[in-house]
């Protein structure tokens, strides 16, 4: 199984809407989580990487400010809120997850 479908699985476990890349237009139901591939963090050890991590972002969407799965996704491991905003008279809270 590859990692990023280990993420998936560990998202289904807080939310059971959880959409990995939706296409626009696409219709989902609330509360959810969407993620996309975001960036990747590289260390190097005589000029060669050695450890790449990939960095995801991961938005809660919820039409509640006090959704519980904040809480749920804040918790993970390397796991950094990012910010929030408003939008169509949905919250959504933005996380950067390195996995």
């Amino acid at each position: 199984m590859g990692q990023r479908q280990q993420l998936h699985d560990i998202l289904l476990t807080i939310l059971p809407n959880v959409y990995f890349q939706p296409p626009q237009g696409m219709t989902m139901e609330y509360p959810c989580i969407v993620y996309h591939r975001d960036n990747a963090d590289t260390e190097f050890a005589d000029d060669l990487p050695y450890a790449i991590t990939r960095r995801y972002q991961v938005t809660l969407i919820s039409r509640s400010p006090d959704e519980a799965a904040w809480q749920q996704i804040a918790q993970l491991r390397m796991c950094l809120h990012n910010r929030w905003f408003s939008a169509n008279n949905l919250n959504h809270d933005v996380f950067n997850l390195f996995f």
